[in-house]
């Protein structure tokens, strides 16, 4: 499950308490929490957000837990100092990062795609999310340190998995944004294992939606072992 944390915070308190009511039957399924807040700030706000999401926090009156979530996005544009404090809260808590690299939204190539004197914007980020892998590195090979990479886009997938072999890949962007799941198995060449196809709306809307996500997981599958 990948809750969109802005959806509950514009409901203030009641809405982060059905926050936690949502992650707590989605345990109880047993799936997986992806908290989708996209948090990035300087080092001592990083570290907060951290113990808000998948850590805990010490008061005079006790420790209150935090979301408990299994993993979290996070907006790397402040640098490597901002995102560290991320990396170590998902390190503690045995939980994953997704940091942002190229966005699944038109405007993304406004900001990501701008060309450097080596590499676009977006290669560095991916460089980033590379070098800080070992951190959060699996027995498999691949590394909950990984990276949001768009399905809209995805003439940038093959480079994106070159530059980040072992970094799972969050896939937004399938259905409702236009993105083609058929196109996505550069993603995947590492294995099954080594990106997450995230839909909402283009589900939630659909007519069916059970046969809609039956649709969508097929879909994935069949790329995944092409």
């Amino acid at each position: 499950m990948k809750p969109q944390l802005a959806c509950f915070e514009r409901l203030g308190a009641p809405g982060w308490f059905a926050l936690a009511d949502a992650c707590a039957a989605a345990r109880e399924a047993g799936l997986l929490v992806v908290a989708d807040g996209k948090r990035g700030d300087v080092p001592v706000t990083a570290s907060a957000y951290a113990q808000a999401l998948v850590g805990e926090t010490e008061t005079p009156w006790g420790t209150v837990p935090g979301l408990g979530a299994d993993a979290f996005t996070a907006n790397p544009l402040l640098g490597l100092d901002a995102l560290e404090p991320l990396v170590a809260g998902a390190e503690e808590a045995g939980a994953g990062v997704f940091a942002l690299v190229r966005t699944s939204n038109p405007g993304a190539a406004d900001v990501q795609d701008l060309p450097a004197p080596e590499a676009p914007l977006h290669e560095r980020l991916a460089g980033l999310v590379d070098n800080l892998s070992p951190r959060l590195l699996g027995e498999c090979g691949l590394s909950g340190m990984g990276a949001v990479v768009g399905a809209t886009e995805p003439q940038h997938l093959a480079r994106m998995r070159e530059l980040m072999p072992r970094a799972l890949f969050l896939i937004p962007g399938v259905g409702a944004q236009g993105g083609r799941p058929e196109l996505l198995g550069a993603a995947f060449s590492p294995g099954r294992a080594a990106a997450l196809v995230a839909a909402s709306r283009g589900i939630a809307a659909a007519p069916d939606p059970a046969a809609a996500a039956e649709q969508l997981r097929a879909a994935v599958w069949d790329v995944s072992t092409a």
